[in-house]
């Protein structure tokens, strides 16, 4: 365990940067919304392209990946939106409910690719990139959802089908994918851009997932904000690795699939939640705890699925 979490050790200090840095005064605060802005539409698209117009997917049991990423992120889903009449029971509002399930749910893929890329290299960053492009529509479609109906967000389907199809993770996941299989080349020069702009995308992704935590928001989070930390680290990679290993899928991708699972969520269903009637604050909370504790979560998972891999 301990050789894994020295791995993931520099992930995190650049983590820890981000939040330093975002106190430090000397840095104008209007930056960050900017790097925000780079990153989402520039650099993260950059890496998802990069990495699967180039990706060798013949080794790679792409349907098995598929159902198992998928039917996990479902069958939680279905398991915590069961659970609405006993958290309504218990008092929890329809908004930090929303905020229960996102964070019970989204990950944070800019980090998985991270450590994936310091831990197993480019075949797993490859096949990381396809769980991502796999799941990345359910998963904004389960939550869009669940925020439209108990949020108070505009029950809007064309707008919520237009966020789908605009978002630029998708599109560069998507024009990646087709580029691969049908062979089509891009000039050496310019794709050589594409990688080194894709390479800047993890570390400032990992500043940046720094930058977005609420350290105030965690120090006394409301007692709902625990579960979701149970349920993203620990029952999200057990269903999913599970579920991987159940199929046969074994060795290194069977370490990939954990991890992709064992990440905490992700920072851009904060916006979501304040701009469509969600419990903002509880989801600071929420993914400020869920990232520090992954400090700790994520090698022993990680070392965990090593038994499983063989």
């Amino acid at each position: 365990m301990l050789p894994i979490f020295e791995s993931t050790l520099p992930v995190f200090l650049l983590v820890i940067l981000g939040t330093l840095l975002k106190r430090w005064r000397k840095i104008d605060v209007g930056l960050w919304a900017g790097l925000e802005q780079l990153g989402f539409y520039v650099l993260f698209p950059a890496l998802l392209f990069s990495t699967l117009a180039q990706a060798d997917f013949g080794g790679m049991a792409a349907a098995t990946l598929a159902a198992t990423s998928i039917g996990s992120v479902t069958l939680m889903s279905g398991a915590v939106l069961a659970c609405w009449p006993l958290f309504r029971s218990a008092g929890v509002s329809a908004s930090s409910f929303t905020t229960v399930f996102q964070t019970a749910t989204r990950w944070n893929g800019f980090m998985a690719l991270a450590i994936a890329g310091k831990l197993y290299g480019p075949d797993s960053l490859a096949m990381l990139a396809l769980i991502m492009t796999l799941i990345i529509i359910p998963i904004n479609f389960y939550n869009i959802a669940i925020l439209v109906w108990f949020g108070g967000g505009a029950r809007d389907v064309r707008a919520f089908l237009t966020k789908i199809v605009t978002n630029p993770l998708i599109i560069a996941a998507v024009l990646g994918t087709v580029f691969n299989l049908l062979g089509i080349r891009v000039y050496p020069p310019l794709m050589q851009s594409i990688d080194l702009l894709g390479e800047t995308s993890l570390s400032l992704g990992l500043v940046m997932v720094g930058a977005g935590l609420r350290i105030a928001d965690a120090l006394r989070p409301q007692a709902i904000a625990v579960l979701p930390v149970g349920l993203k680290l620990l029952l999200m990679p057990l269903m999913m690795t599970g579920a991987a290993w159940l199929a046969g899928i074994q060795g290194e991708a069977l370490l990939t699939v954990a991890l992709g699972a064992s990440v905490p969520t992700a920072m851009n269903g904060y916006l979501l939640a304040k701009q469509m009637g969600g419990d903002a604050p509880l989801y600071a909370a929420v993914a400020t705890l869920q990232t520090a504790v992954s400090f700790l979560t994520i090698p022993l998972v990680l070392t965990l699925a090593g038994y499983a891999a063989g």
